[in-house]
């Protein structure tokens, strides 16, 4: 092996030291090691440790250089030495080769810190024969610092390796961790990563999307090629891109995407997509299109015929089905069936489709099917009188299957169409797609179902109505009194050629016009209420009222007012009239003579009578129009029982400060709050035409005070709110006192609302149903018993729209 000697500085004669005689493993140990040009300074110990020689700048790498002096002990200069006295003895014996010192510090005042090693050997000289120690020392202040830095960066990249690792892991838990899709894929669409959520969302596991292309998943993807291949994209980022996507199963979904491009090395790029399964949110916005489209269609059709196709179209363009058809036992549907429903056989009376499929041979064939009760779909629901779903219809329906198939639709679902639990037709629709099922779609369905029996069972019943009124049309019209009918919702079903030589009106007019548009102003408040109240079973004689004629003229009638009742619901309310105008003018007349008369004979008389001025509570002023509220807090009897009446006070104090101002923002009065009671009044003192509407809202906000209220102060409180719009009469001095029940029905029924309402509801009579249906989000509750007998419908105020 070659030995690499270092430089050494001996300046005085080295006394023929002989390199041979040295131990060639020990010098090696010492000279071969990797570094720099490397520099000794050697001393010469005996076996008592003084120095016999040395080299010429030893002393500045001894800690007392003053006592580096022939003859002396090592040990006064270099105190390294004191405490291996046996080491250095078993040296000399030749027991041990090497020993090392290393890293020693040597510090100094006018120069910075240097570091050495020392290395200690046995060597046996020719021309003596006891053996010496040689002490080589070596400066490896620059090494040190090398190696200390190289330590250091060798630490700090670990540590930076050690970082990144753990932020890797931490990464990939926040991407596992999300709710959101994440994928990322290669410029070219080639997927290099998924977290859970794109699994779960799509149904495909990790190996079934790692290394495959994102087409397998999103059906539309040339259009985002397009975007992707822009030369902008990777200065860009993309939000909520709505795309059609499909899962394992091939069922549709509508997802939301955001992307952004990352550049790794210069033309490699990643493409991140962020995906938010919209699928529901569509749906609920379908939904309630689809109601809003059918409740629009209902109110405006006139006929059966006219509005059955358009709710079928409707179905099919809002929920996004591709074929709706309608199946009943007659030639149309109607409620005047047998339900005989063992031999029952439905054909379909109407077929709509999207222009997006192509079912020409399917509705041939559907024209020409026919289904027994409990057979095929249409079959089946009526069999069961329930909704069904079909995942996929060409692997259930026989008859059709085979054309289903051919016209390319899978998905079907089906509802009833029931009149108290009277089946009087089917729905039924399809699409092209596979489609899961929806327990929330079939629901909506079966209420839609519902609405469109009430709309048919009301236009048939209108049309007997006017085939049963034709009968009586010969002695009513030479009749001199004025007759009219019109429906539940005030539209003319007849009137007499008396009544239509009085007001002047065409059949035309009369045809679009509603009985509340002729009642002059002044009556219209309380002839409205006596309309309710002959549909609620009250005959009424002496009535009455003023129609304004197509002039503009005011004329005055009287008479009675009664209701005919279909199946025991109101179905036309009919008024015979006489017109009294004449009488009245002759009897203002007569009344203005005689008071004339009065006047001449108190000017002729001596003595002065004094009449005392009438007391002001005594005057009375009719609100026709106003909304009255009664809110209620439940459970506070039981909570009040546990606490002082002043922490009670104290308690709800804060709730009915809310109130007045809820009140006040809405510019209703308030009138009295007693106990737990709290009533609030629209229209009064100042008449306004959207006094509904304001009590509504001031209703839904209590009901959000409430919740904010037990949230903060950690209570139970429910509040029930009864609201009632009409005509109310009442003492103007009166209106602070709480003996409501003197001001007449209309606070009456508010207070009933309360009262039979449910706790955390909003119950509201069919009057204020029907001002506030067009603005307001109400719910049918049913029919509630009145006090005196019979029932009253009555609806739930559950939002704005």
């Amino acid at each position: 092996m070659s030995l690499i000697y270092a430089e050494f500085s001996f300046s005085y004669n080295w006394k023929a030291y002989s390199l041979t005689t040295m131990k060639y493993q020990v010098l090696e140990r010492i000279f071969n090691k990797p570094s720099f040009q490397r520099k000794f300074e050697r001393l010469e110990l005996d076996e008592n440790l003084r120095i016999l020689d040395m080299s010429e700048e030893v002393q500045r790498f001894a800690a007392q250089p003053e006592e580096v002096i022939l003859g002396k002990d090592v040990r006064l200069s270099f105190p390294e030495f004191i405490g291996l006295e046996d080491i250095l003895a078993s040296i000399l014996k030749g027991e041990q080769e090497l020993f090392e010192l290393a890293g020693i510090r040597r510090d100094s005042e006018h120069t910075s810190s240097i570091y050495i090693d020392i290395y200690i050997i046995n060597e046996q000289l020719e021309s003596y024969a006891e053996n010496r120690l040689i002490v080589l020392i070596e400066e490896v202040t620059e090494r040190l610092a090398i190696e200390h830095k190289l330590a250091q960066k060798y630490h700090e990249a670990s540590l930076l390796s050690t970082t990144l690792i753990a932020y890797k892991n931490y990464m990939e838990q926040v991407i596992n961790s999300m709710a959101d899709a994440l994928l990322v894929t290669s410029r070219l669409g080639i997927i290099k990563k998924i977290n859970f959520a794109t699994e779960k969302l799509f149904g495909y596991s990790k190996s079934e999307l790692i290394g495959q292309p994102i087409s397998l998943i999103i059906d539309d993807y040339p259009l985002f090629q397009n975007v992707l291949q822009k030369d902008s994209l990777s200065q860009q980022k993309f939000s909520n891109i709505e795309v059609v996507c499909r899962s394992k199963k091939k069922e549709k979904l509508l997802i939301a995407f955001s992307c952004s491009v990352i550049k790794q090395i210069k033309t490699l790029e990643d493409i991140v997509y962020i995906a938010r399964d919209i699928t529901d949110r569509q749906r609920r916005e379908q939904r309630i299109c689809a109601q809003y489209a059918i409740t629009r269609i209902l109110s405006e059709s006139q006929s059966v015929k006219q509005a059955m196709p358009k709710i079928l179209q409707a179905i099919c363009q809002t929920l996004g089905w591709d074929l709706g058809e309608l199946w009943t036992p007659s030639e149309y549907i109607t409620t005047s069936l047998e339900q005989a429903n063992s031999n029952v056989v439905l054909r379909c009376v109407e077929i709509r489709s999207t222009r997006l499929v192509s079912v020409r041979e399917f509705k041939a064939i559907t024209w020409q099917t026919t289904y027994n009760s409990g057979v095929g779909l249409p079959g089946r629901i009526w069999a069961r009188r329930s909704p069904l779903w079909i995942k996929d219809i060409a692997n259930d329906d026989s008859q059709r299957s085979q054309a289903a198939a051919a016209a390319g639709l899978h998905g079907a679902f089906g509802f009833p169409i029931l009149d108290d639990n009277k089946i009087i037709g089917v729905m039924v629709f399809f699409s092209k797609e596979v489609q899961k099922k929806d327990t929330e779609l079939l629901q909506l369905m079966v209420a839609i179902g519902n609405q469109i029996a009430n709309f048919i069972k009301c236009k048939y019943t209108e049309a007997a109505l006017v085939e049963s009124e034709e009968r009586y049309r010969d002695l009513l019209e030479n009749a001199n009194d004025l007759i009219q009918s019109v429906n539940v919702y005030g539209r003319f079903l007849y009137v007499n050629r008396a009544w239509e030589k009085t007001l002047g009106y065409s059949k035309a007019e009369i045809r679009n016009m509603n009985i509340f548009d002729i009642i002059h102003p002044d009556f219209r408040p309380r002839s409205r209420q006596k309309f309710y109240n002959v549909m609620s079973g009250e005959n009424l004689e002496q009535v009455q009222t003023a129609f304004i004629t197509k002039n503009g003229q005011t004329i005055f009638l009287e008479g009675n007012i009664n209701c005919k009742f279909v199946e025991g619901k109101p179905a036309a309310i009919r008024g015979i009239f006489r017109n009294i105008t004449q009488r009245l003018l002759a009897e203002e007349a007569l009344r203005h003579q005689q008071e004339q008369t009065k006047l001449l004979l108190q000017n002729i008389s001596s003595p002065v009578l004094y009449v005392p001025p009438q007391k002001l509570n005594a005057i009375a002023k009719d609100f026709a129009n106003v909304t009255v509220l009664f809110a209620d807090i439940v459970g506070l009897s039981e909570i009040a029982a546990s606490m002082s009446a002043m922490q009670l006070v104290s308690l709800l104090n804060p709730i009915f400060a809310t109130f007045d101002r809820l009140s006040e923002r809405y510019s209703l009065q308030k009138i009295q709050t007693v106990n737990e009671v709290y009533m609030v009044m629209g229209g009064f003192p100042v008449g306004r035409s959207d006094h509904a509407q304001a009590i509504a809202h001031m209703a839904l906000d209590m009901q959000t005070a409430i919740a904010l209220f037990n949230s903060e102060h950690h209570q139970h409180f429910n509040i029930r709110i009864g609201i009632h719009s009409g005509p109310v009469l009442l003492g103007i001095m009166e209106v602070e006192k709480f003996n409501y029940q003197s001001w007449g029905e209309t606070v009456t029924l508010a207070s009933y609302m309360e009262s039979q309402g449910i706790p955390g509801q909003i119950q509201v009579t069919q009057n204020t149903y029907e001002r506030l249906c067009n603005e307001f989000m109400l719910s049918k509750r049913g029919e509630i018993p009145v006090q005196g007998g019979g029932t009253m419908t009555t609806y739930l105020l559950m939002g704005r729209k």
